[in-house]
């Protein structure tokens, strides 16, 4: 009978290495924490009044009032839920645009152009067309949001194509490689690494982007809690919807790098480099 324990050595290096793990995740945390700490004592030794900037107790006193009431739940997920939905399609529609303008030359000669233009225009400047075409409702929302993410995933895609190696693809023609199998083996490794950072990229430009959509007739949300919090002259409801939209966009960053984590393990990288 064969035994599955595992070696009594591999052991110790798994622990180590979820050590090492915690450990830069303390390191993560650390800058925030010294500043909250400075800033709370600051305002505690009366060098500053946080009136402007409130201390983190007032900060998390309005996260719990606002959990309390419900209110901050729902701004969330509402926010979220755009995002989600944005991010799907700015994904689908950027991947597809530019694999193909990656693989064609032609198609890179006359789309890329005036991708590059459209890319170069604020968001905040899209807001008026979007609501004269979708009104206030969601879909001017979530459109904004999937033009924000569709800019960097395709030039992400289109990058990555246009940067895989020409040897390697002939070393697969030698071996008489099927075209899925080209695709498999040779194509999907080389632009993975690239694509997991346009993701990344496209999430970040998606989270700017849903507070650009939800200033402008929004009723809920986070962007509205920014704009009630202004009109009410509630600093601390400001800041601490600024400190939610920071965690909520961390942890879906996190989600990502952690589901491309088994597709990247055949990278020879530096410890630590892809991590959350």
């Amino acid at each position: 009978m064969t035994s599955t324990a595992e070696p009594a050595a591999v052991q110790p290096r798994k622990s180590k290495a979820g050590l090492g793990r915690f450990v830069r995740w303390g390191l993560g945390l650390l800058l925030p924490l010294v500043v909250a700490v400075g800033w709370e004592a600051a305002v505690r030794l009366h060098w500053s009044d946080g009136r402007l900037v409130p201390p983190p107790s007032v900060i998390v006193a309005t996260f719990m009032a606002l959990a309390k009431t419900g209110e901050l739940q729902r701004h969330v997920l509402v926010t979220t839920g755009r995002v989600a939905v944005g991010f799907g399609l700015g994904v689908i529609a950027g991947t597809m645009v530019g694999a193909l303008a990656g693989y064609s030359s032609l198609t890179r000669r006359l789309i890329d152009p005036t991708m590059q233009a459209l890319r170069a225009i604020p968001s905040i400047a899209w807001v008026p067309l979007f609501v004269l075409w979708f009104g206030i409702f969601e879909g001017s929302k979530i459109t904004l949001i999937a033009v924000g993410v569709f800019f960097p995933v395709y030039l992400g895609v289109m990058g990555a194509v246009l940067s895989v190696d020409r040897k390697i693809v002939e070393v697969g023609r030698a071996f008489r490689l099927s075209g899925f199998q080209m695709v498999r083996r040779i194509l999907l490794p080389a632009v993975l690494p690239h694509y997991v950072i346009a993701l990344r990229s496209g999430l970040g430009l998606g989270w700017m982007f849903v507070v650009a959509a939800e200033l402008l007739g929004a009723s809920e949300g986070l962007g509205y809690l920014l704009v009630d919090g202004q009109q009410l002259g509630k600093p601390s409801q400001i800041v601490a919807a600024i400190v939610a939209f920071a965690i909520i966009g961390k942890i879906t960053d996190w989600i990502i790098v952690l589901m491309s984590a088994p597709f990247l393990r055949w990278e020879d990288r530096a410890p630590g480099s892809m991590e959350a």
